[in-house]
């Protein structure tokens, strides 16, 4: 079977507008993530908390109140790489699902109290970027 120039040209548009992020865009969304959080941990505890409200995955409500933390995240973007079996609490979120290694500091009344290095997920879907907010007390 041939595919003349203009069904190929057709095929190639329609695929091209594939709602599914590339690499290159979930590098991008996941640097806006981390940048708009450590803006938001800079202004304090109020606005942090906001910001994890507005960015926690629609599927799982936040249960945690920050108090008077902030939490520092400084991702390792050389790690970024794709998870799609990861599951928070035995359901795979909604999304596209990425990983990427984070140095996570948190600090209470301007004294940090916690530093340690781990992974952080978050989620590509319908266009937003959405995480899981952190709880430092548990």
């Amino acid at each position: 079977m041939r595919i003349g120039p203009v069904a190929l040209a057709a095929l190639l548009a329609v695929s091209a507008c594939s709602t599914q992020p590339d690499e290159s865009d979930a590098r991008r969304a996941v640097q806006r993530y981390f940048a708009e959080n450590n803006a938001a941990a800079r202004q304090g505890p109020g606005a942090q908390q906001e910001f994890f409200d507005r960015t926690q995955h629609p599927d799982y409500p936040i249960d945690c109140d920050l108090d008077d933390t902030t939490v520092r995240l400084d991702p390792a973007m050389s790690t970024l790489r794709p998870d799609p079996g990861w599951s928070p609490d035995g359901s795979v979120p909604r999304g596209r699902i990425w990983a990427v290694g984070v140095e996570v500091t948190t600090r209470t009344d301007g004294s940090t109290n916690g530093h340690q290095i781990g992974s952080q997920h978050l989620v590509l879907l319908d266009g937003k970027t959405y995480g899981f907010a952190p709880c430092p007390k548990r």
